[in-house]
């Protein structure tokens, strides 16, 4: 059984976002043979490719799985294109009015009355709303993402949700940012943030880093978005080899989904394929997670890495998509590290020659690094 693992560049400015196609199976063999997972759509552009993609690389129009990981318009945009345009199995993704009285109620004359929220939240409530109604119409099954709800047995042994679990994801449905009663001491306060941090992105001072020394520290538990770690981390298992798929998920998210993976006996370290989480943020990586989702800090640097990681980030999205930070730690720790930035990335394995797919270039250990 092989696998094939298209990521999509999303994005041709400074915004970065997933489009991620898996085909899985007996690669060399008829359509029933194998199965195809789209794991979010980026935005709408991304997912007219995504369509493009699937029925000329791989001359079928059915999808049997689609997975939106959260409601982002850079992650859940494009999946509606996908839904419309194709023939899809099933939908994974999580529907926070079945969650929540406050937001059910929103939703009480079928569109979203509340205007006491954010744009940003807004935009992603009608986002979710928008691919549950394709679903409910074009009639297909919605299951939600969680670890602990039965949709394990849906593809058993090979497609695992690691998290959120139900409670976990329900005890972060009252911190997305602008909810009413959050507005002035959460929102607020983010949103001047994020103003003064986009305003100083220009002005990145650098500081040096080498093999043995690491900038990187661990982030705060409060510096992902509730919304970020309400992602749906997926993990697969094509012949013995581990793909893991991170969304936009922080550290407390990443460090719960690492012990659901101990629990079933699974070491995360070993994977042959991870996704970098949120476009390779500082803000959601650091030593102590990255000790246990990838390995310790090697004395050199490997003569074979142990395993290929890849950053879905925009041409413009450094200093902060891909950090240098980040991107230092993973190669540290024996990762090779691939990165979108206008370019696919197709990670095969046992599966037929593309012919006109050259080999991808790694990101560079870089000795200078942007400063805290």
């Amino acid at each position: 059984m092989g696998y094939e693992i298209d990521v999509l560049a999303v994005g041709d400015g400074e915004r970065s976002g997933d489009a991620i196609v898996v085909r899985f199976g007996n690669l060399y063999g008829p359509r029933n043979q194998w199965f195809v997972v789209v794991i979010d759509g980026g935005t709408k552009e991304a997912g007219e490719r995504i369509v493009q993609h699937i029925r000329t690389r791989f001359k079928t129009n059915r999808v049997d799985l689609v997975i939106s990981t959260h409601p982002d318009g850079d992650h859940s945009s494009g999946l509606t294109v996908v839904l419309e345009e194709m023939e899809v199995g099933r939908l994974w993704m999580h529907k926070p009015w079945d969650h929540s009285p406050e937001i059910k109620g929103w939703f009480a004359d079928g569109t979203l009355s509340n205007d006491d929220i954010s744009d940003t939240l807004r935009e992603e409530l009608e986002n979710a709303d928008e691919l549950d109604r394709i679903a409910r119409r074009k009639k297909i099954p919605v299951y939600e993402p969680f670890s602990d709800n039965g949709v394990n047995q849906q593809f058993p042994g090979v497609i695992r949700v690691l998290g959120p679990t139900t409670a976990y994801y329900e005890s972060l449905l009252p911190q997305f940012r602008d909810m009413p009663d959050m507005r002035e001491s959460y929102g607020g306060v983010l949103g001047y943030a994020r103003g003064l941090y986009e305003k100083a992105a220009a002005f990145v001072a650098k500081v040096a880093e080498n093999w043995g020394l690491e900038t990187l520290t661990d982030p705060a538990d409060d510096a992902t978005s509730a919304e970020n770690n309400s992602s749906a981390i997926v993990l697969f298992t094509v012949d013995g080899q581990y793909l893991l798929f991170t969304a936009d998920a922080g550290t407390p998210a990443l460090a719960r989904a690492i012990a659901a993976a101990a629990a079933a006996g699974i070491d995360l370290k070993t994977c042959a394929f991870q996704l970098v989480p949120h476009h390779g943020s500082r803000k959601n990586v650091g030593p102590t997670v990255l000790n246990k989702l990838v390995g310790p800090k090697l004395p050199a640097r490997p003569a074979e890495p142990k395993m290929r990681v890849v950053v879905s980030a925009a041409v413009e999205g450094e200093p902060s998509h891909p950090s240098a930070k980040v991107t230092n730690a993973y190669i540290r720790r024996g990762a090779r590290v691939l990165a979108t930035q206008g370019t696919n990335i197709l990670i095969p394995y046992d599966a037929p020659d593309r012919g006109d797919y050259g080999p991808a270039s790694p990101v560079p250990f870089k000795n200078e690094v942007e400063e805290d």
